[in-house]
């Protein structure tokens, strides 16, 4: 019975059209744990080979700053 309910709820709040991209995006995100959790997996069984996809975050060299530019405010137009 709550099942129903819940899922009265869910048609309700969301909308027939919506459910099944929300479905299809739920499911890529399953997929992608299950791909992460077996790569870890993997790694902890075999740790003399390293995978190449396990992504390391790149950062900047130490005496480098990182620059943004600001961009500039725009001109005024005068009327008269």
């Amino acid at each position: 019975m709550q099942v129903i309910l819940i899922l009265a709820i869910v048609l309700i709040m969301f909308g027939a059209k919506k459910i099944p991209e929300l479905a299809k995006g739920l499911g890529k995100g399953i997929n992608e744990f299950k791909k992460a959790t077996r790569e870890v997996t993997d790694e902890i069984q075999n740790p003399d080979t390293a995978s190449t996809t396990s992504a390391q975050p790149k950062t900047p060299p130490a005496n480098t700053t990182a620059q943004t530019t600001i961009p500039a405010p725009p001109a005024e137009k005068k009327v008269g």
